[in-house]
């Protein structure tokens, strides 16, 4: 009996592939078949061989530990973002968050707000005098009193915007969306640029009654660019 254990002991044990790790990196020692030499030792034998089978299991165990925590940091780094980096609101000019908030009486005169998005804010007394307003979004805001005087405002989108009663001297419109109830009451226009503007009719007549001046950047009259009569 002893012999057959000591034959079953010494046979080699086949060499098992090493798995494959980038990170983390983990080596352990390369066992190599047990020599002859050994074999007349049966428990040194048995004992390196267990030493074997369990560094190939710890070495397992770290891979998934290794996994798991970067799955448990990813979710952690996901709960915790901040949502205003998530979405600014802004614009490539502009980059705190401007739509859909209360901006009331905020100064933004001079400043270069180029396809900066307004929509949905409230814009009451703002001052936007002088200030680059191309593409800029003010879709369904509230500009009611706002100061727009000398403003670029080419392509810039008040759609549903309330436009009552803000100061549009010279500002420059041309390309603007001004469709669905965009409210120009109040407003004063002169020296605007309309050119290209879609104006509903009755908002058209009523700007007609009211327009005056040439607009200095453009060289264009304001009652010729709302093709008055």
């Amino acid at each position: 009996m002893a012999h057959l254990l000591n034959v079953s002991l010494c046979t080699k044990i086949p060499q098992i592939p090493p798995l494959s790790l980038t990170k983390p990196s983990l080596s352990i020692p390369r066992f190599h078949s047990l020599s002859h030499s050994r074999c007349h030792n049966p428990q040194l034998t048995f004992s390196l061989f267990v030493q074997q089978q369990a560094l190939i299991l710890n070495k397992q165990l770290l891979v998934d530990f290794a996994k798991t925590g970067l799955l448990a940091l990813l979710s952690v780094s996901l709960s915790f973002t901040d949502p205003a980096l998530a979405f600014k609101g802004g614009g490539p000019y502009g980059s705190e968050i401007t739509r859909g908030q209360d901006l009331t009486g905020k100064d933004f005169s001079g400043r270069t707000l180029i396809k900066q998005d307004f929509k949905t804010s409230i814009l009451r007394q703002a001052n936007f005098k002088g200030a680059k307003l191309l593409g800029a979004s003010f879709f369904d805001a509230d500009l009611t009193g706002a100061d727009l005087s000398d403003a670029d405002l080419r392509s810039a989108d008040l759609s549903l915007a309330n436009v009552a009663k803000v100061n549009l001297s010279n500002a420059n419109l041309e390309g603007a969306l001004a469709t669905g109830n965009t409210s120009f009451r109040g407003s004063n226009i002169t020296g605007a640029d309309f050119t290209d503007v879609p104006l509903r009719e009755d908002q058209r007549e009523y700007l007609c009654k009211v327009a005056d001046g040439v607009n200095p950047t453009t060289g264009n009259a304001t009652r010729d660019t709302l093709l008055c009569n």
